[in-house]
């Protein structure tokens, strides 16, 4: 008598894409002297912050994001969408970079920050979820089943499919 095997869903392949171009950002800092609480902990206290403030108020254009390990990955709505909040006088990110830049005058090399922006255009990404929850653009575009033209990396790459007249 042969044992029958559990039968095994096929596994969940899942795409993710956002209309039109967006702004990826990532963000991080490193504890260059742990003992130096006093410099590095106001860093590491700000970003909830500035998440908190984001996240109640989706109309500055943060889409989604999440950390992995001293990494912060966000997408953006646009450039422009992160510069304005970056400079605007009446969030919180301003105020916690002057006193970031304050207290690195005070304790030089205690903190290390840094920040990468990418200009993302249609057709210029591809995305591919197997058996995962929400994840990275997943969690800030639409999961779109990985089928037809998404099937592929390269079917993915080429952006939505045009619509007969476009272009007229």
């Amino acid at each position: 008598m042969t044992r029958s095997a559990t039968p095994q869903l096929p596994p969940s392949r899942l795409t993710a894409e956002l209309d039109g171009p967006f702004a990826v950002f990532l963000i991080g800092a490193r504890v260059n002297q742990p003992w130096n609480v006093p410099a590095w902990l106001p860093v590491f206290r700000a970003m909830p912050r500035m998440l908190r403030e984001l996240q109640a108020h989706p109309e500055l254009g943060l889409l989604g994001g999440q950390t992995h390990g001293g990494t912060l990955i966000q997408y953006w709505r646009s450039a422009e969408h992160l510069h304005a909040y970056a400079h605007a006088r009446d969030h919180a990110h301003l105020p916690a970079w002057r006193a970031f830049n304050q207290a690195a005058q005070r304790h030089p090399g205690a903190v290390g920050i840094w920040h990468e922006t990418y200009l993302i255009q249609p057709g210029a990404y591809e995305t591919m979820y197997v058996d995962m929850p929400p994840f990275g653009l997943g969690r800030a575009g639409t999961l779109t089943p990985a089928t037809g033209r998404r099937q592929s990396a390269q079917g993915r790459l080429t952006g939505p499919p045009a619509t007969v007249g476009a272009g007229t």
